[in-house]
This record gives C-alpha cells, sequence and structure tokens, in this order.
C-alpha cells in the first residue's frame, strides 16, 4: 500500500470517528473537510525529489531549499517538532487551501463558536471550497450576523499528520515564509481545546521569537532593522484596531437603545477607517494594510484580530522571564494550559503586568 493510501485512509478513519461522535447535521461538512484534506495528500510529493528535478522553476527550487533551511532551524533553534511537516509540496491550483467564515452578532464583538469532538469549539468554520464558504456566510448573514470571510493560505493538522508546504504560500517573502512555519509548528506543540486566543497567540509568539532569532542567526543588519520596522507597524495597526474595538465593546455593554447603539457603531466604524488614511499619510508603509481595510469593517472582522494578537504579550513576557529558553517556556506553556480557563487568563495577565512593572 502507497504511503498517500495510507495516509488517506488514516485521514478517512479519523474523520469517520468525529462523524459517528458528531451530529449527523454536521455530515456533509465533515466530509467536505476530509474530501478537501485527502486532496492536499494526494497533490504532496517530498520536497527533495522537487529539488533534484532537473524540469522544476528555478524560483520554486530556491524557495523549497530556504524551507528546508527553516525547518531544520524549527527544530535547533526553537525546539519545535522534529518530524515530516513541511518537508513535502503541493500545488492545489489556488490561491487559498481553505477559506474560513467567522460570525459575530450585530451587537456583540463575540464570535459565534462551532464545536467538534476532536478540537473542541472553535470561532470560526472552514471549508475547501469558496464557494461553500460564501454560501454558508450568506446563511448567517441573513439570521442578522456580522460575516467575514477569509480566504487562508495554511492551516495545522496539530501533528496528527505531516502538513505539506503549499503553492498557496510557497511565494510568500523569507520573512512571511518563516513567520507562517514556525506559526503553524508551534500549534503541534500544544492545543487547548475551545480555546482560540489561547492557541493562536501562543502560536503568533513563536513565531515572533522564532523570525526574531532566524534574522539575528541569518540575516543582515538591514534586514533585521525591516523587520522591526514591521514589526512597530503591525503594533501602530493592532493598538488601531483594538482600540476601536474596546470602543464598541463599551458601547455594546451600555445602556443605549439597540437604534442608538447602531447610529453610533456606524460612526466608530467611520472613525477606525479615517484614522487609518491619517496614519498613512504619516507612514507610507502602512500602505500594505489597504487591502484589509478596503474590506467591509465588521464586527467579526475586528474580531479575528484580537483572536491572534490579545495574549501575545502575555506569553512574550512569560518567554522574557524565561531567559528565552524555549524549552522551558513550552513546559511553563503546558502547564497553565491544564489549568481552567479563567485561571490561564489570570496567570496570562499578571505576566503582562509584571513586565510592565520592570519597564
Amino acid at each position: 500500500m502507497s504511503s498517500k493510501l495510507i495516509r488517506a485512509w488514516k485521514t478517512a478513519l479519523v474523520g469517520g470517528q468525529i462523524i459517528w461522535l458528531g451530529s449527523c447535521v454536521n455530515l456533509p461538512y465533515y466530509f467536505q473537510a476530509i474530501s478537501g484534506h485527502v486532496e492536499v495528500i494526494n497533490r504532496s510529493q517530498p520536497i527533495s525529489r522537487i529539488i533534484s528535478s532537473p524540469d522544476v522553476d528555478i524560483r520554486l527550487k530556491n524557495a523549497l531549499t530556504k524551507v528546508v533551511e527553516l525547518r531544520q532551524f524549527a527544530t535547533d533553534h526553537l525546539k519545535l517538532p522534529e518530524n515530516l511537516s513541511y518537508t513535502s509540496y503541493a500545488d492545489l491550483k489556488r490561491p487559498f487551501v481553505v477559506w474560513n467564515v467567522f460570525a459575530a452578532s450585530e451587537l456583540s464583538m463575540s464570535l459565534k463558536q462551532w464545536c467538534f469532538v476532536q478540537v473542541g469549539c472553535v470561532n470560526y468554520r472552514g471549508f475547501f471550497s469558496q464557494a461553500s464558504a460564501e454560501q454558508f456566510a450568506e446563511e448567517l448573514r441573513k439570521e442578522g450576523y456580522d460575516v467575514h470571510v477569509g480566504g487562508i493560505r495554511a492551516y495545522s493538522t496539530l501533528g496528527w499528520f505531516s502538513d505539506p508546504v503549499l503553492n498557496t504560500f510557497i511565494g510568500y517573502s523569507e520573512m512571511n515564509l518563516a513567520r507562517l512555519i514556525f506559526h503553524e509548528l508551534a500549534h503541534q506543540i500544544l492545543f487547548v481545546p475551545g480555546d482560540t486566543v489561547f492557541n493562536e497567540s501562543f502560536a503568533t509568539a513563536v513565531e515572533h521569537e522564532g523570525v526574531r532569532r532566524w534574522f539575528k542567526h541569518k540575516g543582515t543588519d538591514q534586514e533585521q532593522t525591516a523587520l522591526m520596522a514591521r514589526y512597530d507597524n503591525e503594533m501602530i495597526f493592532i493598538n488601531l484596531v483594538l482600540k476601536h474595538r474596546q470602543r464598541l465593546l463599551e458601547l455594546f455593554h451600555s445602556d443605549a437603545s439597540d437604534v442608538d447603539k447602531r447610529t453610533e457603531k456606524s460612526r466608530i466604524y467611520r472613525d477606525l477607517r479615517e484614522e487609518f488614511l491619517r496614519i498613512r499619510v504619516e507612514n507610507s508603509e502602512f500602505r500594505s494594510y489597504d487591502p484589509w481595510f478596503a474590506q467591509p469593517l465588521n464586527n467579526a472582522l475586528l474580531a479575528t484580530v484580537s483572536i491572534y494578537t490579545q495574549a501575545v504579550p502575555s506569553f512574550q513576557a512569560i518567554l522574557t522571564q524565561l531567559d528565552g529558553d524555549m524549552d522551558k517556556f513550552y513546559e511553563t506553556i503546558k502547564q497553565i494550559s491544564a489549568l481552567p480557563k479563567q485561571e490561564r487568563n489570570r496567570i496570562l495577565q499578571q505576566a503582562t503586568e509584571h513586565i510592565s512593572q520592570l519597564k
């Protein structure tokens, strides 16, 4: 039996377990998830074979060679899992591997959750077909939700399978390629069912630390300067979004009528867009966020920013307290992840406050 067939069989077996344990209503959804992942598996082939082939475009060879270096660095310097993830490549012939649907109530900043047997509750629903994602999104809009559909270039199977490099992100710059690989491998270290903010903030913290170390180890002074400028702009963007998200939170929790809340909500979103345009005039590099602001601004879109960044400073503070020791960091985070959610959040908040007091 070929290795691809074995992997496909494992996918179907795991998926079958999920289906039998899940609601019958979700059967079509689980089927598309299984068939979508099987397609990814069937299209993958070893990177070593591609690099050695004389018929492959030199740009793809160079990019995959960089992936090999990043993959080894992840194991040697970041203590990320040493396995077969990102040692194969698949060309899916499309720009995104999945499309995630996020939804929030019209007067709430809390994302709607969907619950599954293996991963608990998550704040999105992913589809391997854009048409299916858009159809599902339209159904949610008809129910009155603010909805955002985001194309996703990579996903993690949390170590269940060997995740391949995909055409959807192989064209990334070295910086973005490193960020993605380190982020997705971090999900294989730990995953807390039902806590998207914890999972994504942890992976983002590992990603940031990994890229910083990569360019310190491999990069020039110019590249390190560019990295710091990139992070500075990211913080401006994140703080801008979170500031207006906080205004919306306070509005939605106020005693104002729903009519007044809708009016004020529209004004806050106008303020957000106008403040972005002012920053953009002063900082030309901020134009990289034009595509984000070109989207319809709504509660679901803003919430997607917070789930990836909300607790990042806390994880970074813990890593700093451990003198950058990645093994100790992972062990500490695993211990925290085993605690009840309220206790986890309390410890993360304390870590941030402790670092702030030292500055």
